[in-house]
């Protein structure tokens, strides 16, 4: 059994714009997004269950104004569907627990680190920062967070 579950108290505790991203499968505007600009050591979780998703170490600046990451710290952790919506065909990301909606994966990122890009909404995540990521309960991925 998962420590990590998909709460319903924890659900009717988000704001507007983190319940329309997570739970109707939105997508924040992008470039709005409160983790965008963030360049913190530490780790990123689904806002809802608290699963880790993503290591500061893997993000990087890919241009398309929502935050982007390499690769799942915990490749259990994430669900990959295919997305018909839109009049495109695309790879949703959910949270396996949280069933969260992420955002989504493409195969242009960096090639030395993959090829791939998870495009992730802020919304749909907490960022848990190096420092408190023991405390937190996230020590066992303290060696994924790369300090520059």
């Amino acid at each position: 059994m998962s420590k990590y579950v998909k709460d319903p108290r924890v659900v009717a505790t988000l704001t507007a714009e983190q319940r329309r991203v997570t739970q109707q499968s939105g997508t924040e505007a992008p470039g709005s997004g409160a983790y965008l600009d963030n360049h913190e050591p530490g780790i990123y979780v689904d806002i809802v269950s608290g699963e880790p998703l993503f290591a500061s170490s893997d993000k990087f600046e890919s241009g398309c104004g929502w935050p982007s990451f390499t690769k799942p710290i915990e490749p259990l952790h994430i669900n990959e569907l295919r997305d018909v919506s839109h009049g495109m065909v695309r790879i949703e990301v959910r949270s396996t627990y949280g069933d969260s909606h992420l955002g989504h994966v493409f195969e242009d990122g960096p090639e030395d680190r993959g090829g791939l890009r998870y495009c992730i909404n802020s919304a749909a995540l907490r960022f848990v920062p190096l420092d408190k990521m023991e405390s937190d309960g996230y020590g066992a991925y303290v060696s994924q967070v790369e300090v520059s």
